[in-house]
């Protein structure tokens, strides 16, 4: 049922796992990274006194099948929860996130089949053509933001788990990567820092614009995954991040990874240097959502720098179709694949495409069963080392996560509710609380019209489903 909703609560509705209630709340995706404004909502939530709760999880049990003589097939479970409570402090809000796996018990050996993935150690040899597990702890941090005038905002945010300014939205958070379970094998090269033992990022930000600088431990984990890996904070990066439209977000960020990656047979650590660029595109009309990620890095270790490059998309229908895709294109070190050492770096790639069919189990949550198929590509010169230049694969899963737009039943009786808000064309109309300034009223675009509104948070709830919110209101003007 459609009911109208006070702004407070309005933005709650929108919090996901990413954010706090108003515009930047919805921004907010892993760590402080950004994603569009028009993005799809998935969360439940509940109000408690001063605090907003919200819990986001995905939970897969997959069977994957990678071919050629480096593939291999296992049963098991990509999962993960977080959880994150926020409230107002003084002038500005404090937010706490904690995110947790069980992968380590869930995720068998060094990783699941993900062939022509790399990244990080086990049983002292470089995982390669496998996805290690998560940690068990994959963030714990703290958030403060508070006004600094004219607009701007300041932010720092930090823990002994989280995530620094680098990169993209971690996959795991990213809405074109949602109903995949299968890792990128660009993500050491993109954002393999959204699991890092020790952070603290400071920033400042406007509507359109942030800038951030991290401070933080950027050795990989070990492969004992229950622990923490704490070292000193001695590795630095900074990210510029832009937000043109509601519905585009990009991104440009460098990093110094000071002793990232373990060495071979007990040599020395090994320094990053790392840069990368990427455009999130998220477009919701109706019951249709899309979200696509476009995105490179650049690795610069052992004296020679590598590129990667990934493009990967989805499109949910009704929350209950899932279409998605990915592309890779990867430059990857004789280091990186495990074979016998060479100046050579070769160029490898990856085609991946699936669908998951969604239904509802319980209020507020959604289980799917679906499948995908992938395609990996390797020059000749590693064709022996394959058994073949092309070697398909195979997944299939189950899944749950939060449905889009769940409520808990605190907020609001247990059932679903849908949300629509006042708006209009010229903000010295809108009926709004006594401090409220027209001259800065939030406002977006849909079909050609500009609408404005009360709050950031009315403004990105209308976003979720314009047309529902104007169908279910009288005509204003």
């Amino acid at each position: 049922m459609y009911t109208r909703v006070c702004a407070p609560l309005a933005g709650a509705l929108m919090l996901m796992f990413w954010g706090r209630a108003d515009a930047q709340s919805v921004r907010e995706a892993s760590g402080t990274s950004w994603q569009p404004e028009a993005s799809p909502m998935y969360a439940v939530h509940v109000q408690r006194d001063a605090w907003t709760l919200m819990v986001h999880e995905s939970v897969f049990l997959q069977f994957f099948h990678e071919s050629g003589e480096r593939g291999n097939d296992q049963v098991g479970s990509i999962n993960w929860m977080m959880g994150m409570a926020q409230r107002t402090v003084g002038r500005g809000r404090v937010a706490l996130r904690g995110m947790f796996s069980l992968e380590p018990w869930t995720i068998r050996g060094c990783g699941y089949p993900d062939l022509l993935a790399s990244g990080e150690q086990c049983k002292g040899d470089t995982i390669h053509d496998r996805q290690h597990p998560h940690d068990l702890a994959m963030e714990i941090s703290a958030e403060y933001d508070a006004p600094l005038g004219h607009d701007i905002r300041w932010q720092i945010y930090g823990g002994p788990a989280g995530e620094p300014a680098l990169g993209p939205v971690a996959y795991p958070h990213r809405a074109s990567a949602m109903p995949n379970p299968i890792a990128p094998i660009t993500h050491h090269w993109l954002d393999s820092t959204h699991v890092s033992f020790g952070v603290i990022t400071g920033g400042i930000y406007g509507r359109r614009w942030k800038a951030e600088t991290s401070a933080f431990n950027g050795r990989e984990p070990d492969e004992h995954r229950t622990d923490f890996d704490f070292g000193a904070l001695d590795s630095i990066s900074g990210r510029l991040s832009l937000m043109p439209t509601t519905k585009v977000a990009l991104q440009v960020s460098a990093g110094r990874l000071t002793e990232a990656e373990a060495g071979e047979a007990g040599e020395a650590r090994i320094d990053v240097n790392r840069v990368t660029a990427s455009a999130i595109f998220h477009q919701t009309s109706g019951p249709r959502v899309a979200a696509s990620t476009l995105a490179w890095g650049r690795n610069f270790e052992f004296g020679r720098g590598t590129n990667a490059l990934l493009l990967e998309t989805a499109v949910t229908v009704r929350d209950r179709d899932s279409w998605f895709g990915r592309l890779e294109v990867a430059e990857k070190t004789p280091h990186d694949l495990e074979v016998p050492p060479t100046s050579k770096t070769f160029t490898v790639s990856k085609l991946q495409g699936g669908y998951t069919r969604y239904a509802s189990v319980t209020p507020g949550f959604k289980a799917g069963i679906g499948a995908a198929v992938s395609l990996g590509v390797v020059p000749a010169d590693l064709r022996e080392a394959y058994g073949g230049r092309l070697n398909p694969g195979v997944a299939i899963f189950v899944t749950l996560r939060p449905a889009a737009m769940a409520m808990g039943a605190a907020a609001s009786g247990g059932g679903r509710t849908m949300v629509m808000v006042q708006t209009a064309f010229d903000p010295a109309k809108l009926t709004c609380p006594a401090s409220f300034d027209p001259s800065n009223a939030p406002s977006t675009m849909y079909e050609g019209k500009t609408y404005y509104f009360c709050s950031s948070a009315d403004r990105d709830t209308f976003q979720t489903d314009p047309k529902m919110s104007l169908s279910m209101m009288p005509p204003r003007q």
